[in-house]
């Protein structure tokens, strides 16, 4: 009977104008033609790094940075360093005309000369004194006049030594010296130039290491810590990564902004970095190896976030288990659900019907069809 009902088929497929290849198709249950997808809406899940934490913005300075200003009143005889060079520990920056100060040194050299010797006879004199007393030779009273004597001619001697050392201090600020080794950033003055004591003539900086100081959401401070690494691209570097570790945090927030500052410091061995440049980046608070989805596979309309995984050339929704959400590379870390090697399904794909057969096409077939 069953080699005669399917003979039925066949003719009445035929009578309504079908094939025989129809009719055949019919007859072996033949599934729908598979839903072919681009390379591009696939995605490989893989264990890759995965980091979270806040946003952060500023600007960068140098960690060590000096402003070098002038002790003495006077004009500027010449000076031996540009903006941006390079100078030594105690290098000369600058010469002011000491010729005043220096007749003040020879002034107060003698006076201390003077002074020695005034003080020498008075020690002489009291120690004569005091050997008379001892026998009974002098009065008391002379005695108490040489040791008033003594004092009076050691405190002299005092003085003047004070004023010496004051005024050779004053001919070594003459020549004017870079505190530690660094790069001249700013020269204020020139050969010509009257200064006043204070007035700013040089600023050092230390090129080898920098800061990074920026701004972080209040919201978001108990994500930031003392260590906590930090990556971030400056403005001039495009496409490179600079890191760093957070050193200090500021205790109060902006009340306009609703930020709180904080400080990283940046190693700058090659000196790639220079102050003032615009950072972006983020502080690392937590970071791992994980499987790591890019946020587009992941649908998070429903009350448990979803995926849709192509396995064994068909579609299937598979509910998954989030973790860390790197904001800077739009991914997630998946917990539970799928793991490493998986493929799935992004972009337009994600619209394909659970269950559906599909195929991967060539890498330039961006549109998803139906064969």
């Amino acid at each position: 009977m069953r080699p005669l009902s399917a003979l039925v088929l066949l003719l009445l497929l035929a009578a309504c104008g079908g094939t025989d290849a129809d009719a055949k198709a019919k007859l072996e249950g033949d599934a729908p033609a598979p839903t072919t997808v681009s390379a591009e809406n696939i995605v490989v899940v893989s264990l890759q790094p995965i980091s979270s934490g806040p946003a952060i913005s500023g600007a960068l300075a140098a960690e060590r940075e000096a402003t070098v200003r002038a002790q003495i009143s006077g004009p500027i005889l010449s000076t031996a360093a540009e903006q941006g060079s390079r100078v030594a520990a105690g290098a000369v920056l600058a010469r002011i005309d000491d010729r005043t100060i220096r007749d003040q040194f020879l002034g107060a050299r003698s006076g201390v000369t003077t002074a020695q010797t005034a003080a020498d006879i008075a020690a002489r004199e009291l120690s004569r004194n005091e050997k008379l007393a001892e026998a009974g030779a002098i009065a008391e009273r002379d005695l108490e006049a040489a040791r008033r004597n003594n004092v009076a001619a050691q405190s002299q001697l005092d003085d003047a030594k004070a004023r010496l050392s004051l005024a050779q201090r004053q001919i070594d600020d003459a020549q004017v010296r870079a505190p530690f080794a660094g790069v001249v950033s700013v020269r204020s003055v020139a050969a010509g130039d009257v200064v006043q004591p204070g007035a700013a003539m040089f600023t050092i900086i230390d090129p080898r290491s920098m800061r990074l100081e920026a701004s972080v959401p209040a919201a978001q401070l108990s994500e930031v810590r003392v260590g906590v690494p930090v990556s971030f691209t400056v403005s001039g570097y495009p496409g490179k990564t600079f890191s760093g570790k957070v050193t200090r945090i500021s205790p109060s927030a902006d009340p306009a902004t609703g930020q709180v500052r904080i400080m990283a410091s940046i190693p700058n061995e090659k000196s790639a970095l220079v102050a003032g440049l615009f950072a972006e980046g983020r502080a690392k608070s937590e970071s791992r190896n994980a499987p790591v989805v890019p946020a587009n596979a992941v649908d998070l309309r429903d009350v448990r976030p979803w995926v849709l995984r192509l396995k064994g050339g068909r579609s299937e929704k598979v509910e998954v288990e989030l973790g860390l959400r790197d904001e800077a590379t739009e991914q997630y870390e998946v917990l539970a659900g799928v793991a490493a090697g998986d493929t799935l399904l992004i972009g337009a794909a994600q619209g394909i019907t659970p269950g559906t057969p599909v195929r991967v096409g060539a890498p330039n077939d961006r549109a998803v069809s139906k064969n």
